[in-house]
């Protein structure tokens, strides 16, 4: 065999290898979400659970089917809250880490206080956002914001401050400003870190905003619907909405990771499947 036909086989099996990778990444987690279904449906219906304390896979699908329309919309108005929170509580997070790293004494004074505030509980929050901001849009977005905040000072800061003395100097001895050590060295450097917070603000982000709407709002919005629907022990319909919020933060976290792939493909963590 020809060292070009050995380049192009060792490249195909490296190829068939990868792909064989990624079949099983999926088919796992796939595997055991169907095993639970079918454990969940046999079990609810041996035992003759009563619908309204926990409805069978089968009949939620039936009902997720049926009322799509109507439930993707209230999927759609909460994530616009979910979205806008996350934008500005991310944002503000990548801005005031940019700050705290240029100054150690800072980022040892912000770091702590971020981890306190962000083990306050949403349901302790949100009735004083509603106070602040009122019972519509207003208080979900400053509840989400909240919670994306800190997740993201934390990881930026700790990627800002992640390169090592040895990298730096050696940028300075060829003459780097610092803009260009921050642009070239710690901007690169601190991308793993703060697309990390991004794909736990994600799901966060849809967390928050429907444990906000427990607390009032408009009936179409997911968490009101929840809410309203599980009070009157129409619990399939609770389900269904359930599923759609799944769904929602689930093509969102898939959003950021495509993101990341496009934004850094030279990263390790790119380059094993």
């Amino acid at each position: 065999m020809s060292i070009a036909g050995a380049v192009a086989a060792a490249n195909a099996k490296a190829k068939g290898s990868r792909m064989a990778g990624r079949q099983n990444k999926w088919l796992a987690p796939i595997s055991v979400f169907v095993v639970v279904a079918l454990l969940w449906e046999i079990g609810v219906r041996l035992l003759q659970v009563p619908v309204f304390l926990l409805p069978p896979p089968s009949a939620i699908v039936t009902t997720f089917l049926n009322n799509s329309g109507e439930l993707f919309l209230y999927g759609f108005n909460t994530f616009h809250e979910a979205i806008t929170g996350f934008a500005i509580g991310c944002g503000l997070g990548i801005l005031v880490a940019v700050i705290a790293a240029r100054s150690k004494t800072l980022s040892e004074l912000l770091v702590p206080m971020a981890v306190a505030s962000n083990s306050v509980p949403i349901v302790a929050m949100a009735p004083l956002a509603i106070v602040w901001f009122g019972i519509d849009e207003g208080s979900k977005i400053a509840i989400v914001a909240v919670m994306c905040f800190f997740p993201t000072l934390v990881s930026m800061v700790r990627g800002l401050t992640s390169a090592s003395p040895a990298q730096l100097e050696l940028l300075r001895s060829y003459a780097s400003s610092e803009w260009q050590l921050f642009r070239k060295l710690q901007v690169p450097s601190a991308l793993p870190y703060l697309f990390n917070a991004f794909k736990i603000c994600a799901t966060l982000s849809m967390i928050g905003a429907i444990v906000a709407e427990f607390f009032g709002g408009s009936v179409k919005y997911l968490g009101v619907y929840i809410k309203t629907e599980a009070n009157i022990l129409h619990t399939t319909n609770a389900w269904a909405a359930i599923v759609v919020a799944c769904l929602i933060g689930i093509v969102f976290y898939l959003v950021i990771v495509g993101v990341e792939r496009l934004v850094m493909p030279w990263h390790s963590s790119q380059r094993t499947d």
